[in-house]
C-alpha cells in the first residue's frame, strides 16, 4: 500500500504561537504526517520573548519576562519539551525544567500619600499545591469556583483586620451560625431573607456569618437562589464598605486591604448581576466594558478603582491607548478572568522569574526540539506578501486560498547549508544578540554596513524568493503579530472585512524597556522590603524587577552585584510609518526616558542610587565590554555617558507591538 507523503507546512515567524504549532504538527505519535519549515525575520526566534547575548554574555531582553503560575498550557509544553530533550540521545541536557525558574510570591505596588510621599507595599502569597502544567479538573476553571475562591479571600482579609485591630475592641459575636443552612436550599433563601430585611444588628461577625452563607448558596446554585444571592451580595457589599470606611483607612496597610476587598465584593456583585454564572459565554460576555467601568458600574468606590492594585495590573498589560497614560483601556472579561486566575487558580507560586533570558529558558530548548524532529528553519526572511489565488480564475463556490508568499531574503548563508544560530554562555546554548556575519555570504559587508536585520524599516535584501501552494507547501501557518499584519497580508485584508475589522479595531502600542547592571546590590541602595516584581510606579518605566538571580547565568569575569530590569507603554509618535530613521529617534527617547528615571524616580525606591550632592551615581554602572578581560576595550565612561554601556529597546516595529 502506498505510503502518503507528509503535508508540507510553511510557519511563518518565530514566536509563541509559531513556534507552539510546528511542536504539536512534528509530535511523535504523528508520525511525520507534516513536514514543517519555519521562516523567520533575522537571527533568532522568540517574537517579541526574543532574548540575546550581549557583551560578556549579559541578557539583553525585549522588556521584562516573567510566567505566572496559572500559565498551564505554557508550562505544559514547555516541560515536555525539556522532558523530550533529556530522553533523546545526543541532545543537549537543559536539566529539569524547575532549575530554569525561581518561584516568587510576592506582589509589589507603589503608591502615593500626602503623609508618606511613595511608598511600597507588598503582599505575600502561600504556595498553592500542584505545579503548573499538571492536569487541571475543568470544574477549577469556572466561574463558579472562582467566585468561591474571591470569598474565601475575602474571608481571609477580614479575619487579617481583625487580628490586626484585636486590641481596638472585642469582637462582636453573630446571634447567627450560617453551618445550620448548609445544604439546605430553602434554609438558605430564609437566612438571606432575614440577613437582608435587617432581623440581627449589622456586625462584622454577621458580615462574615453572611459570607458563609453566600458560599453555601453558590455551592447549590438552582435558580431559585439566584435572585438571593445577588440581594445577599449587595448586602454583603454594603454592610462591608461601611464597616470599611470606619475602621480601615487611617493607615496605608488597611487603606490598601480596603482596597482590595471593595475590588473583591465589586467583582462578586458584578458576577451575579451580569448572570456569567449562567451565562455559557462566561466572562467573555463583559468584553465590551472596561475594567475600571465595570468595577463602578458595580459598587467599587472611585478610590478602589485608582488603587495601586488596578493601576499595577493596567500596567502589566501595558493596557494604554496608543501609549498614553491618560486613556487605560483594558477589558473587563480580560480583567476579571485574568486576576481570579492570577490570585486563585496559580500553582506552585505567583509568579516563575527565568533564571536567564526567555531566549535561553525557552526558546533555545524549543529550537533544539524542532531541529531534532526535522523541522527546517530559514532564517534571514522578511515576508513581503501573502498572495491570494486569482479570483477571477476561481472554481464557483470555493473559497479563496493562499496561492504564493513573497519573501525578501535579507541574507545568504555560506556554502548553502543552515544557519547556525545559538552560542554558548557558561555551557548552555544561547541566543546571541547580534547575527554571526562569519557565516553570511558577504558578511563583512554587512557587518560594516550595520544593517538591522530585525527592523521593519531595514529592507535591504540580498535576493528574493517566491513559495508557490501545491509545489513547495501545501498549508501556511501566519505565526506573526497582528501588528505586522497590514505590511504583508495587504490582498488578504482587500478581500475579507473580517481581516479588515480586527486589524482596525484590535489595538497594539509600542513598548520600551532597559537594564541597568549595578556594582551594588538593593540592599546597599536603601530598598526597603522584599524582592519583588514592581508595579503602578512612575510613568513610563512602571513596572521593573530586581534580577540578580540571572547574573550567574551571564558571562561576566568579575559580576556585577544585581541587574534592573524596567519597562512600560512608549507614548505613540506620529510620524510617517516608512521613515528609515524613525526606529532610531525612538531609541533616543527611550534612553532619554530611562535617564530622566534614574536620576527622578529611582531615588523614591532607592535613596542611595544617589551621591551627597543627589545626582545619580553613574560609576555604579557596570559596563560590559570594559569589564570583559579584552585589553582592547576601553575603560568605561563617566557621568551619564556611562549609561551608553547599558541597554535600552524601543520596541517599535510592528512585529514587537
Amino acid at each position: 500500500m502506498p505510503v502518503e507523503p507528509p503535508t508540507r507546512v510553511a510557519i511563518i515567524g518565530g514566536g509563541c504561537a509559531a513556534i507552539t504549532t510546528a511542536f504539536e504538527l512534528t509530535r511523535p505519535e504523528l508520525g511525520g504526517r507534516f513536514d514543517v519549515t519555519i521562516y523567520q525575520l533575522g537571527w533568532r526566534l522568540g517574537g517579541k520573548g526574543a532574548s540575546g547575548r550581549g557583551p560578556s554574555g549579559r541578557i539583553e531582553e525585549h522588556g521584562l519576562h516573567f510566567w505566572l503560575g496559572f500559565y498551564e498550557n505554557a508550562f505544559r509544553l514547555l516541560r515536555e519539551c525539556y522532558a523530550e530533550l533529556a530522553a533523546t540521545p545526543g541532545a543537549f541536557d537543559f536539566g529539569d525544567w524547575r532549575d530554569a525558574f525561581m518561584t516568587d510570591s510576592t506582589i509589589g505596588l507603589s503608591a502615593q500619600s500626602a503623609d508618606h510621599g511613595w511608598y511600597n507595599w507588598s503582599a505575600c502569597f502561600p504556595p498553592r499545591p500542584g505545579l503548573p502544567g499538571d492536569p487541571v479538573p475543568p470544574e477549577a476553571l469556572s466561574v463558579q469556583s472562582y467566585v468561591g475562591n474571591a470569598l474565601a479571600l475575602l474571608l481571609t482579609l477580614i479575619e487579617s483586620v481583625d487580628s490586626r485591630a484585636a486590641g481596638e475592641g472585642h469582637p462582636v459575636r453573630s446571634p447567627f451560625r450560617a453551618a445550620a443552612v448548609v445544604g439546605d436550599p430553602q434554609g438558605i433563601v430564609s437566612a438571606i431573607r432575614d440577613l437582608v430585611g435587617g432581623t440581627f444588628s449589622v456586625s462584622m461577625a454577621l458580615v462574615v456569618e453572611a459570607i458563609a452563607v453566600f458560599q453555601a448558596g453558590l455551592k447549590l446554585l438552582p435558580p431559585v437562589l439566584s435572585t438571593p444571592l445577588l440581594d445577599l451580595a449587595a448586602w454583603i457589599a454594603h454592610s462591608l464598605r461601611d464597616w470599611l470606611e470606619k475602621s480601615l483607612v487611617r493607615t496605608p496597610y488597611y487603606q490598601h486591604v480596603w482596597e482590595v476587598m471593595d475590588i473583591v465584593v465589586a467583582s462578586v456583585v458584578g458576577v451575579l448581576r451580569c448572570g456569567l454564572l449562567t451565562d455559557p459565554r462566561g466572562f467573555d460576555a463583559i468584553d465590551d466594558h472596561d475594567w475600571r467601568e465595570w468595577l463602578l458600574l458595580h459598587g467599587a468606590s472611585p478610590r478602589s478603582v485608582q488603587s495601586p492594585f488596578v493601576r499595577g495590573l493596567y500596567d502589566l498589560a501595558m493596557a494604554y491607548e496608543d501609549g498614553d497614560p491618560e486613556r487605560p483601556a483594558l477589558s473587563a472579561a480580560a480583567a476579571v478572568r485574568g486576576t481570579l486566575r492570577m490570585f486563585f487558580s496559580y500553582r506552585g507560586a505567583l509568579y516563575w522569574k527565568m533564571n536567564a533570558g526567555m531566549g535561553d529558558v525557552i526558546f533555545a530548548p524549543f529550537y533544539e526540539v524542532l531541529r531534532r524532529r526535522g523541522v527546517r528553519f530559514e532564517f534571514f526572511h522578511r515576508l513581503t506578501n501573502v498572495r491570494l489565488n486569482d479570483s477571477a480564475t476561481q472554481v464557483p463556490g470555493d473559497a479563496r486560498f493562499v496561492a504564493a508568499l513573497d519573501f525578501d531574503v535579507q541574507a545568504r548563508i555560506r556554502g548553502g547549508g543552515e544557519y547556525a544560530p545559538l552560542v554558548t554562555v557558561r555551557g548552555k546554548p544561547c541566543w546571541p544578540a547580534r547575527p554571526d556575519h562569519a557565516q553570511l555570504i558577504n558578511g563583512r559587508k554587512l557587518a560594516a554596513e550595520d544593517r538591522d536585520l530585525e527592523s521593519h524599516w531595514d529592507t535591504r535584501r540580498a535576493t528574493t524568493k517566491t513559495l508557490h501552494v501545491g509545489t513547495d507547501f501545501d498549508f501556511v501557518v501566519l505565526g506573526i503579530s497582528i501588528g505586522a499584519i497590514p505590511d504583508t497580508c495587504a490582498e488578504v485584508l482587500a478581500a475579507d472585512a473580517r481581516w479588515r475589522d480586527m486589524v482596525a479595531r484590535v489595538k497594539t502600542i509600542e513598548t520600551q524597556a532597559f537594564q541597568v547592571w549595578l556594582d551594588r546590590n538593593l540592599d546597599d541602595l536603601a530598598w526597603q522590603g522584599r524582592n519583588v516584581i514592581g508595579s503602578a510606579f512612575t510613568k513610563p518605566f512602571d513596572t521593573w524587577s530586581d534580577m540578580a538571580h540571572t547574573v550567574p547565568e551571564e558571562g561576566w569575569t568579575v559580576p556585577p552585584q544585581t541587574v534592573l530590569y524596567f519597562c512600560g507603554a512608549l507614548a505613540a509618535n506620529a510620524e510617517p510609518d516608512g521613515d528609515p530613521g524613525y526606529p532610531q529617534r525612538r531609541q533616543e527617547q527611550v534612553k532619554a526616558n530611562a535617564i530622566v528615571h534614574l536620576c527622578q524616580s529611582a531615588p523614591l525606591l532607592w535613596p542611595n542610587v544617589q551621591d551627597e550632592r543627589g545626582e545619580f551615581r553613574w560609576d555604579m554602572l557596570r559596563d560590559g565590554a570594559a569589564t570583559s578581560g579584552k585589553p582592547e576595550h576601553p575603560a568605561a565612561p563617566a557621568g551619564p555617558a556611562r549609561f551608553d554601556t547599558q541597554y535600552w529597546r524601543a520596541n517599535v516595529n510592528p512585529s514587537d507591538l
